[in-house]
């Protein structure tokens, strides 16, 4: 608890000592060792489907626990692999990323088709891969924001994936046709007996006001609900920044959605881990666990945010972090320190769920 209250610094306190959530954790399914068990075996999922889970719970640093720590490296085609892995080239070679996650002591490895299937006979058996179905593409001029399908579901079944990932848009004018799309691949992939994790983001540009509303935590825990509605059995969400989206984008005269006051009275306050469990609550109160992602590298106080980050989705009850810029835009060594540093986080029994 030292080293991680040394690294918070002037923020030890107010994230270590927060104890008064508006949504209480007796509420709560909280991540734990039993957690498949206590959870999935209830649920339709296939016995493989569990199996796979498990093999994810039970893998890297961890083990155990019932938190996860992946290393997401899909950003070649989201942010262009020049963008993305000039300050370190050795990440070109998928080689490279696998043995990142495998050193950093993950509990999977996300990424493409091209770079898991590229390594997959020598590695699919040793850290459990996700495969990211869909993209983002960057040539088109002008760029546009969609989501586009790179291949099939019995590809990451073939090259022995435990699980799969996607992207929604939600709130593009495109999200119609990738919540059927992204659903479809999930129920097959389920019936293949692969787990599904969901990046539940938002993307229009009215959701940017005096405020980015794309963070806000009553738009990004609906869209978290909408995530487990088509049975992504965990989430990948932004750590929120804000709240109040709804309420600004129904200013003016305008209707959009619906909603109630009290989200932002009796259901959560400005606390970021208040903020992050109305995101938990919206994922069934966390039966469908919520992972947060590590965001950009900024270089110097890197380690920082992303304890910071893991303190936050730990305490406010959530199953831990995907992050990827920071661990792998420096050298390996920095980059294991990186991930570890997130692991401890949740390896630290007094880092408790608030």
């Amino acid at each position: 608890m030292s080293k991680i209250a040394e690294m918070l610094g002037a923020k030890a306190d107010f994230l270590l000592g927060f104890n008064n959530p508006k949504i209480d954790k007796k509420l709560l399914h909280v991540p734990g060792p039993d957690f498949v068990d206590r959870i999935f075996a209830s649920s339709d999922r296939n016995n493989r489907v569990l199996g796979n889970l498990q093999r994810m719970f039970n893998s890297g640093r961890l083990a155990s626990t019932g938190y996860l720590s992946i290393l997401p490296v899909d950003q070649g085609i989201e942010h262009s692999g020049g963008a993305s892995f000039a300050p370190n080239p050795v990440y070109f070679d998928p080689e490279s990323i696998i043995q990142l996650a495998i050193e950093g002591g993950c509990n999977a490895v996300a990424s493409t088709y091209g770079v898991l299937g590229m390594m997959s006979r020598k590695y699919a058996h040793k850290i459990p891969f996700m495969v990211k179905i869909n993209h983002n593409e960057l040539l088109t001029f002008p760029n546009k924001g969609d989501q586009i399908m790179y291949g099939t579901i019995k590809q990451c079944a073939d090259m022995g994936c435990a699980s799969v990932g996607a992207t929604i848009y939600f709130g593009s004018a495109e999200s119609g046709r990738q919540i059927i799309e992204v659903s479809k691949a999930f129920a097959m992939a389920h019936e293949f007996g692969m787990a599904t994790v969901l990046w539940c983001y938002l993307r229009n540009s009215a959701f940017k006001k005096e405020q980015d509303y794309h963070v806000a935590a009553d738009l990004t825990g609906q869209a978290n609900h909408l995530g487990v509605t088509i049975q992504a059995d965990i989430i990948k969400q932004k750590l929120p920044e804000t709240n109040g989206g709804y309420q600004a984008l129904n200013m003016g005269g305008s209707s959009y959605g619906k909603f109630d006051k009290r989200i932002y009275t009796d259901l959560a306050s400005d606390h970021p881990i208040d903020l992050t469990r109305y995101q938990v609550a919206n994922c069934y109160m966390g039966r469908a666990g919520l992972i947060n992602s590590g965001g950009e590298s900024k270089g110097a106080g890197d380690l920082e945010a992303a304890v910071m980050t893991a303190v936050v989705n730990k305490r406010a009850g959530g199953m831990g972090l995907i992050s990827g810029r920071k661990a792998f835009q420096r050298p390996m060594k920095d980059g294991v320190a990186i991930l570890n540093a997130i692991q401890d986080v949740y390896l630290d029994t007094s880092v408790t769920i608030a």
